[in-house]
């Protein structure tokens, strides 16, 4: 009787610890690894309301698993976000990771992702290598050289001949630089010199003091998101505008969700970029009144749009895989080609980069707000520092 009550437990436990995986595999889970905290927070902030919004529009249920979205603050700090990825591997066992906010960040967490065999799809952080890094890396954001190379194309068929580039001094400003500058001379321009600020703790002051200095048509300027105010207010106080040197860039230094606390001196900026909360089309206009409507008023930027087009991504491959994982869900997101809100957009199924348009845009005022207002497209722009 005894013995028969034991084996009636354990089979009991048995089935209790199979229900239990049972119910555990029957949920599909996103691992959301961003700087919710420190300095570069506004990305953390972005990306986590548009993944909100893509599952409040499309419902918490893909391929028939529950959705869990389990967002983790990185602090910005690459050993942090590392210990993150491999916690939510291996404990939480999640099906993708996602978010990577800075490019140090993504590329702290690529060999895991390798080794893993985990989708990771990168949302924010924009340096040419990264998807190079991991097999398993997906971008649903940017590559600093397609807007880069855009705006070094724009610049000398429109009066600015000479130039200055500053940047900050990590991956994506390199990538500014260089490839700015490449097709600066290719095109007959001149780079009259090349700065990098620090990353920690920037004074942009010398710098721009040595580009008045210097006397160039122009200052093309890549700074990480967030950081453009305080640039641009630098610019005002040496009085470069009114010296005749114009601000040009990627559109990370006129970013929306703090153009408006720039003030005159934004005015009149131009930059390319792949997206902007002005950007006219009706799904943009959904999105942004969506975002807003969610979000306390809050503008979403390209940091949003980079998170919800993941969300996408992410949620096509669950559908086609019945939420799948590993390889399965890798090759569902390749070759994926939609409508965006910043218009149409495909996944490189080769390189794994996003394809896109890249608008050139100028700083106006719009019913009292300023806005990166479109006003020329190169359309279907891949990474150039894949096409060599």
């Amino acid at each position: 009787m005894q013995k028969r009550f034991f084996l009636s437990a354990v089979a009991l436990g048995l089935l209790a610890a199979h229900a239990g995986t049972a119910l555990a595999q029957e949920k599909f889970k996103i691992g959301l690894i961003l700087p919710m905290t420190g300095p570069f927070a506004s990305t953390g902030k972005q990306i986590e309301a548009a993944a909100r919004l893509y599952m409040a529009q499309n419902g918490d249920s893909v391929g028939g698993k529950k959705v869990e979205l389990i967002v983790k603050d990185d602090t910005s700090a690459p050993d942090v976000t590392k210990r993150i990825a491999q916690e939510l591997v291996v404990n939480e066992k999640v099906n993708v990771l996602a978010g990577f906010g800075l490019t140090p960040l993504a590329l702290a967490t690529a060999p895991l992702a390798t080794q893993s065999k985990t989708p990771m799809v990168v949302m924010a952080a924009a340096t040419s290598s990264i998807t190079q890094a991991s097999p398993y890396v997906v971008r649903t954001s940017f590559a600093l050289p397609q807007a880069a190379v855009a705006m070094a194309d724009w610049a000398p068929n429109n009066g600015i001949k000479k130039v200055v580039t500053l940047v900050s001094d990590y991956g994506p400003g390199i990538d500014a630089e260089k490839f700015f500058k490449d097709r600066m001379l290719f095109n007959g321009g001149q780079v009259l010199d090349t700065l990098r600020v620090p990353m920690r703790n920037p004074d942009f002051s010398p710098f721009l003091q040595k580009v008045r200095d210097l006397k160039p048509d122009a200052v093309f300027v890549f700074v990480p998101s967030g950081a453009g105010a305080a640039l641009m207010k630098q610019f005002a106080e040496r009085g470069m505008d009114k010296a005749g040197i114009k601000l040009i860039g990627t559109g990370d230094i006129t970013d929306d969700d703090i153009l408006n606390s720039m003030g005159d001196v934004a005015n009149g900026v131009v930059t390319s970029h792949h997206y902007s909360a002005s950007h006219n089309s009706p799904l943009n206009k959904k999105f942004v009144a969506a975002f807003e409507k969610a979000n306390a008023g809050l503008r979403p930027n390209f940091m949003a749009v980079g998170g919800y087009d993941g969300m996408r991504v992410i949620y096509e491959a669950a559908k086609i895989t019945k939420g799948g994982s590993g390889d399965a869900l890798l090759s569902a997101m390749k070759g994926q080609l939609f409508e965006s809100p910043r218009g149409p957009m495909f996944i490189d199924a080769q390189t794994r980069d996003v394809v896109h348009n890249i608008y050139i845009r100028k700083v106006e005022k719009v019913g009292g707000q300023l806005y990166n207002q479109e006003f020329s497209t190169i359309p279907d722009v891949k990474d150039p520092g894949k096409t060599k």
